[in-house]
Parts: structure tokens; C-alpha cells; sequence
């Protein structure tokens, strides 16, 4: 395995041979105190796997700010004790919450086709009755900002912003504001409801629901993803149609149930010297309802937990390892925003998140590559022989890390092939059985290597203006 996966990694990083070559080992000493431990992991860890199945099995979807969230954070606090970490704890916020109701699509001329939809968070309503209207259709994100103003009044804007694999997952960049503003963008010029083609890059017939935002001042409107197959049908009804209208029915419940309570699960390996900022591990414990939340992010939450266990495994370590399992990061990166401000006050170290599915690491990246280049080296080396490149990207730190990017911190992105990421992201498909354990416990080798290495580093990490 470890051949395949350098391999695989060398391959991915032609542009940093150089660089790679200059960091390589000169000895075979470990440069990592918890090396060892992290090296096992690749052949033997059960940790990771334990938790995401456990999660899955006993809790299912965790909806943010629902019952099923609540009965998760109790599950992991209870599973973070029996694991042996320190000061766990949950700590609560209060947020506005959005829960699905009855979902159906329907093109009623000039063909007849029932299509898979799913609401978007922050849907609007169409009420129990439904709605029918006609649709127009917009090929791209770009083609509906052209649109003039009020060209859509009374009718269903379809956008059909199709997305592409990559490894580095940048394809989400490109497709995302059909989800995230189109709704609001089409309701501004007069749409009544939006259909998009799902964020994602499968072709099943499942909806990618995730979330969408309305400003002040625009009501939000009913806004719903269909299938990759059902978006690709409809381009062909309108193809078909030669001019005639395109109309749907729309039937779309979702509701506001008001403020309700979600919270944070936290917990650490204590260190040995408390005057130390602690080296910060995060992930999201919450999920989409629709699936199991084993990829986005039980998996994550499976890694960093087991990595802080592995590090403990080989001694206490210098500085405390603080784990991060937000809340409601899904509808709103609520227990981001949440732990940042009331942390604000508690210096961080550095700062790694993992919310990218469970397949290998493949890139190390850091904000302080230039500025702190020996412990990057020391990083990189000890990462190389799981297959890890490096790179001269800036890492910007995942969406939990707010606290961290607020304090103008040090943060590291573990990179995980984001291949097949958007086959399951935010659909049913998101399923324990889309796991491999192989590729989950190189992730669990990788980020015991970094965060072993981390924890018993004493000087600041030099950052640069």
C-alpha cells in the first residue's frame, strides 16, 4: 500500500519535485515522538472506523439543531470519555433552524417526466398545495446574472451549472453559486421558485441538497436541486419542446421551526506544560438528513479523534490536543461562529480541520511554508513516506477554524482527494459502506505523523506579515 501511495502521490505533484527532493529525509531517524504510532496506524487502526460506525449505526442523519443532533453530541461525549480524553464537554448555542417537509417535481408539458428533487436549506415554501409555472431555462450561473430584471416574474428559473471531478475538489468553486446565490439572484428578478442541477459529480439518480442563503430584503422562494440525470432529462424536454412552454409542478414544505438549541463536543489530551497554546483538531459532528453523515462528517470527526489517541499512546504530550467536533456547521457554520466567540480569548498553536470525505491525504499545505520553513521540512518529511507531497499552496483552514483565522494563527490543510467527494456530498449515498478503510487509516497515519510532531514542538510558530 504505502508504494501505491507514494506512487500515486508522485504522480499528483510534478510541479514540486524540487521542492520535494529538498525535504526528503537525509536519515532514517523519526522526525516525529509519536512517528512510530502513526506508522502501526496505517496497517492496523480500528479507532477512526469504530467511530464513524458507530455514529451511523446508533445515531444516523444529525440535522442541525434537531433532536438527532442533540442525541449525537450526547454519543460522542459519551464515546470521547470512554476513549479516555479530558474535559469533554458540550458547550451550547442557540440558532435559527430549517427542517425539510414533503419534496416532488413534476415537468407537466410538453412531456410529462416526475423528477428527483431536493429542498435546499432555507428553502422557502410553496405551501401545501404546490405550484405549477412555467420554467426557463439557464444553461449557466453566468447566463442567469444576465437575465434583466424582472424577466422572471411568475415563473421556475432552472439552472443547469454542471460541475466536474478534481482531485483538489476546486470543481466545487466553480458550480457552487448556483446553489448558494442563484436562489436569491432569480428570486431578485421576479422567479417564484428555482430548480438548480445538483452541486455534485455523479450521475444517480439522488438530489445534493446543501445550503442556500437569502439576503435581507428578498422572501426567500421554494429552490431545490434536481438529480444530475433529471437535470440532464429536462435540458432535453426544452430541447425537444421546439419553443413551446416548459411548465412544472412544484411541491416543496420545508419550514422554519424558530430558535433552537445546538452546541459544540469538545474534549483533549492534556499536555504537560498548560502555558502552552494547544494544537487545535476540528471537524463537524452534524449532517444533512438525507444521508448518514459517514463522509461529511463522521469520517473526519473518526480521523482527528484517533490521531489525538495515537499521539497520547506514545505519552503525554508537550501541549494539550484540543478536539473540535462543531455543531450545525451545515445550515450556517453556527458552532463555528459559536466557538469562536467564546474562545476568543484562548490562543491557538495551529489549527487542522478534516471535512473532505475519508479518502487518502495526497498534499500538505501550510500558511507558514516561507515564513517557518524548517518545521514545514520536518513536516513534510515526516508525511512522505504515506505518500504525502508538498506544496507551495497557502492553506486557508477549514470552515470550523474561524476561531483561528480570527487570532491571524497558523493553520495546516491535510489534502484529501476530493475525486469522488461530490459522488455522495450532501445526498443519500453519503454511507458507511462509501468508506475504505485502507485510505481511512492512511489518513489516520498521516494526521497522527503531523499532529505527534505538532504537539511536542515547543517554539511559536513564525508567521509572516
Amino acid at each position: 500500500m504505502r508504494t501505491l501511495l507514494i506512487a500515486l502521490a508522485a504522480s499528483a505533484a510534478l510541479p514540486t519535485i524540487a521542492m520535494a527532493q529538498s525535504m526528503a529525509p537525509t536519515t532514517g531517524t523519526a522526525e516525529s515522538p509519536a512517528l512510530a504510532e502513526a506508522e502501526a496506524a496505517l496497517e492496523n487502526d480500528t479507532i477512526a472506523w469504530d467511530f464513524v460506525e458507530g455514529i451511523t449505526t446508533e445515531v444516523g442523519p444529525r440535522m442541525p439543531g434537531t433532536e438527532a443532533e442533540a442525541r449525537a453530541r450526547d454519543w460522542a461525549m459519551t464515546w470521547l470519555r470512554a476513549n479516555g480524553f479530558a474535559k469533554v464537554a458540550n458547550e451550547p448555542f442557540m440558532m435559527q433552524t430549517w427542517v425539510r417537509g414533503e419534496e416532488a417535481a413534476t415537468v407537466t408539458a410538453p412531456f410529462v417526466q416526475p423528477m428527483h428533487i431536493a429542498a435546499l436549506g432555507n428553502s422557502g415554501s410553496t405551501g401545501p398545495g404546490g405550484l405549477t409555472a412555467e420554467v426557463v431555462y439557464f444553461p449557466s450561473y453566468a447566463d442567469l446574472v444576465a437575465a434583466p430584471t424582472d424577466s422572471l416574474a411568475g415563473k421556475i428559473a432552472f439552472i443547469s451549472h454542471d460541475m466536474r471531478p478534481t482531485q483538489d475538489g476546486s470543481g466545487y468553486g466553480f458550480a457552487g453559486p448556483a446553489r448558494w446565490t442563484g436562489p436569491a439572484l432569480a428570486a431578485s428578478k421576479g422567479a417564484v421558485a428555482v430548480v438548480i442541477r445538483s452541486i455534485g459529480t455523479d450521475n444517480d439518480r439522488v438530489s445534493h441538497t446543501g445550503n442556500t442563503t437569502f439576503p435581507e430584503g428578498i422572501d426567500p422562494i421554494p429552490a431545490g436541486a434536481l438529480s444530475n440525470p433529471d437535470a440532464d432529462n429536462l435540458e432535453r424536454v426544452f430541447a425537444r419542446a421546439e419553443g413551446r412552454p416548459v411548465t412544472m409542478e412544484l411541491l416543496m414544505t420545508p419550514r422554519f421551526v424558530g430558535e433552537t438549541e445546538s452546541g459544540n463536543v469538545v474534549g483533549e489530551i492534556t499536555g504537560r506544560d498548560s502555558s502552552l497554546p494547544p494544537v487545535l483538531l476540528a471537524c463537524h459532528l452534524d449532517s444533512w438528513d438525507n444521508g448518514t453523515g459517514a463522509f461529511d462528517d463522521g469520517a473526519g470527526c473518526g480521523i482527528i479523534a484517533a490521531a489525538a489517541k495515537h499521539v497520547a499512546a506514545h505519552g503525554q504530550p508537550l501541549r494539550t490536543v484540543r478536539l473540535l467536533f462543531a455543531g450545525a456547521e451545515e445550515t450556517g457554520l453556527w458552532g463555528s461562529a459559536a466557538y469562536a466567540a467564546a474562545h476568543a480569548e484562548d490562543p491557538v498553536f495551529v489549527g487542522l480541520e478534516s471535512d473532505f470525505g475519508a479518502d487518502r491525504i495526497w498534499r500538505l499545505e501550510t500558511n507558514f511554508t516561507a515564513s517557518d520553513p524548517d518545521l514545514y521540512r520536518r513536516l513534510a518529511q515526516a508525511v512522505a513516506r504515506f505518500g504525502v507531497g508538498p506544496s507551495t499552496n497557502v492553506a486557508t483552514g477549514g470552515a470550523d477554524l474561524n476561531l483561528v483565522r480570527e487570532q491571524g494563527g497558523a493553520l495546516i490543510d491535510l489534502q484529501q482527494d476530493g475525486t469522488r467527494y461530490f459522488d455522495l456530498h450532501h445526498t443519500e449515498n453519503d454511507t458507511l459502506d462509501k468508506i475504505d478503510p485502507v485510505q481511512l487509516r492512511q489518513n489516520v497515519a498521516v494526521w497522527t505523523a503531523v499532529v505527534g510532531l505538532l504537539a511536542n514542538h515547543r517554539p511559536e510558530i513564525q508567521r509572516g506579515e
